[in-house]
């Protein structure tokens, strides 16, 4: 028999972890923090069923800190096993992990761990370094390879051989599924054949705005506010979404719609570290942005780029009238630089706010796409003047059609048919991809809630 329990993302979209138990293997697919919602900190501090101390293996699909940020807490609760990831994956948790640490230290006198628990999990006798499509035996029998997931750098979809009975069962987990066609990065590389899926289900139920739409309607707002001399601030994740935005401005410049000279600013310092991780590993880019990189092209329209490095830089953005375009992290707006930025800036009629990217029930960016009047930030309520505009169709995770492709194609021609789990979604979006699962295949998806127990 071979058990999974969620730790997390189950009729949510955060805390993702997949707990593996066989007679032999004890593993985790994932372990990452909670955000939004109820008691996130407290949420995270928990490892519900996982014992570090028998605990072999932590397999790490993504860096995103939903699905990478308890893991540094394993190893302050004893956890001196291997964590397996793709190369550019690890070129980003420390960037993400540490931010996680330090900004936590500065909320509380006792954070969820500390900047030394990152630095134990980066040791190299702990690192598994795993390129995709190469196969790696693990501690308990067990034997797993990654796929690209195409959802940022080095995202990935794992796929587990587990013994268990005298067979081997082979388990596909998604990771977080981004779309095809988009660019920067490579699309996504589904396995072939599995026994179980769990597959995330983020956009279950939508079908996002066409791309060339979304990115029509995002150029049309700078170059309106280019014109009228206005300011544009764009909360963005730091990884992933910032860099595509580079280089939809880049595209915007080269185009003649916005101003050569006109600043657009980068701040956010785990945007800066990830976006130069993301070039020291050209290995995750599509070809189209490789030979736009290698000419120069990407850099010479990024000539007004300003890179802010230090807190006093950005706090002097709010001091200038000058028209600009500040892309700034955190994504969902609940922390990072972006949130000064917003309390300066939300009560001007001057300023365009454009969400680009999923807001989590309970978060500051929440409320502003959903059109809320006043907001409160750091205990001071702010009236919202600012033009807020909501760009679905930029969202790293693959819509509902994009879910059951890559489902497709994992089930491929083969007339045996999956068990499939559905994470990471809330349930109205989980129960929507259901419908499809049942519909296209007559397969009955499971729909487990946290710490709800799966025997295979």
């Amino acid at each position: 028999m071979i058990r999974v329990t969620p730790c997390g993302a189950a009729g949510e979209v955060t805390g993702s972890g997949l707990y593996i138990e066989t007679r032999s293997t004890r593993l985790l697919v994932d372990f990452g923090i909670f955000q939004g919602g109820n008691q996130p900190a407290q949420r995270s501090r928990e490892l519900g069923p996982v014992d570090p101390a028998t605990l072999q293996t932590v397999v790490l699909t993504h860096a995103h800190v939903d699905h990478s940020g308890r893991v540094p807490l394993l190893y302050a609760r004893g956890y001196d096993g291997g964590v397996v990831a793709t190369p550019a994956t690890f070129a980003l948790t420390p960037i993400l992990l540490e931010d996680v640490a330090r900004l936590d230290a500065e909320r509380t006198a006792d954070p969820i761990y500390r900047p030394e628990d990152v630095r134990r999990m980066h040791q190299s006798r702990h690192l598994r370094v795993l390129p995709w499509r190469q196969t790696l035996p693990l501690p308990g029998g067990a034997q797993v390879t990654l796929h690209d997931a195409g959802h940022i750098m080095g995202a990935s979809s794992a796929v587990l051989a587990v013994e268990s009975g005298g067979r081997s069962l082979r388990m596909v987990f998604s990771g977080d599924l981004g779309p095809p066609d988009v660019p920067l990065l490579r699309d996504p590389d589904p396995p072939q054949g599995a026994d179980v899926v769990f597959l995330e289900s983020t956009y279950g139920g939508r079908s996002r705005v066409p791309l060339q739409e979304t990115i029509e309607a995002f150029k049309g707002i700078l170059e309106a506010a280019a014109r009228a001399g206005e300011t544009v601030l764009i909360p963005a994740f730091a990884v992933g979404r910032t860099q595509l935005l580079l280089f939809y401005l880049a595209e915007a410049v080269r185009e003649g719609r916005l101003p050569r000279d006109l600043p657009i600013v980068l701040d956010s310092p785990m945007a800066t570290k990830a976006t130069e991780a993301l070039f020291e590993h050209p290995e995750v880019l599509d070809a189209d942005s490789r030979r736009l990189v290698d000419s120069g092209q990407l850099a010479r329209d990024l000539a007004s780029l300003v890179i802010t490095r230090s807190a006093a830089e950005s706090k002097a953005l709010n001091d200038s009238s000058e028209p600009c375009v500040i892309v700034s992290a955190s994504g969902m707006c609940e922390g990072g630089r972006v949130v000064h930025h917003l309390r300066h800036r939300l009560g001007r009629g001057d300023v365009h706010v454009v969400i680009v990217g999923y807001m989590a029930e309970g978060t500051l960016g929440r409320a502003l796409a959903e059109g809320a009047g006043e907001v409160e930030i750091e205990g001071q309520v702010i009236p919202v003047r600012a033009r807020i505009h909501v760009l679905d169709g930029f969202s790293a995770h693959a819509d509902h059609g994009e879910l059951l492709g890559w489902l497709a194609a994992v089930i491929g021609p083969s007339r045996r048919r999956p068990s499939v789990v559905l994470t990471h979604g809330e349930d109205m979006a989980r129960e929507a991809l259901a419908a499809g699962i049942r519909e296209r295949w007559g397969i009955e998806p499971l729909l487990p809630r946290q710490g709800e127990r799966l025997d295979f």
